[in-house]
């Protein structure tokens, strides 16, 4: 897929990884719909960036946890850039506790925010790419979700789901040219991390990261646009994550 011209819809487009896949993708020449819940400094940030390389930048205000909301970020992206080309769904947050001690309402809002609204936002986008003939989506997993680690049960399973809804969706649009992929960074640097101790980080660094380094929302940013724009990749997940997931010790 060319950039130059297409529609790009990222759900958490205001911060993070969000935002840096909004930036990367303006850069080569897409139009910008981001999500957020609020409009803030961090949005006039994005936008400013993603105006310096002359794209437009949408706010759509909107929690996706909410499946009319989901539906209407796609509507409203139609309605005020032309269609959707490229969906990102990089809206979510951590979900700490292990089965005994995450609440119930808690593990149902995690579905709710990182697999029911990527039902429902592919089920509103992908009709508008088949009349384009083509689309690409990116869902945005976790390493999280392609091992076993300990402490948060729930946002491994949310995480986990969503390789293989991409797959299944793959399958099925495939003959429609319309590509989905999943991305699953390690750790990367973001507020996401925000109540990390610094006795972690260097434990990460020193013992669970084969490069020793974390990573940064522009490195994974990189490889959403690579998923993007490379036609001939479908139903694969790939990992952005320093070598972390491919380690036995």
């Amino acid at each position: 897929m060319i950039l130059k011209g297409k529609i790009a819809l990222i759900t958490g487009g205001t911060r993070g990884i969000g935002a840096a896949a909004a930036i990367e993708l303006a850069q080569h020449g897409a139009n910008i719909a981001i999500v957020g819940r609020s409009d803030d400094a961090e949005v006039l940030k994005v936008r400013k960036q993603i105006e310096k390389h002359d794209r437009r930048c949408e706010l759509i205000l909107a929690d996706v946890v909410i499946p009319a909301e989901a539906v209407r970020c796609v509507e409203e992206t139609s309605a005020r850039l032309g269609s959707v080309d490229v969906l990102i769904h990089s809206a979510g947050g951590p979900v700490p506790g292990g089965l005994l001690e995450i609440s119930p309402e808690d593990w149902m809002h995690a579905f709710d925010v990182h697999v029911h609204a990527a039902f429902f936002l592919c089920r509103a986008a992908i009709p508008l790419m088949r009349k384009r003939g083509q689309g690409a989506i990116i869902l945005i997993s976790s390493a999280a979700g392609l091992r076993g680690c300990p402490g948060n049960t729930c946002y491994q399973t949310v995480k986990g789901a969503l390789p293989q809804f991409a797959r299944a969706l793959a399958r099925d649009f495939a003959d429609d040219q319309i590509r989905i992929n999943v991305v699953a960074p390690g750790i990367i640097r973001t507020g996401f991390h925000s109540a990390m101790s610094e006795e972690t980080r260097d434990h990460n660094i020193a013992n669970r990261i084969p490069l020793h380094r974390e990573g940064t929302p522009e490195q994974v940013a990189s490889l959403i646009r690579e998923l993007v724009t490379n036609d001939f990749i479908t139903g694969e997940v790939v990992s952005v994550d320093g070598g972390m997931t491919m380690r036995i010790c």
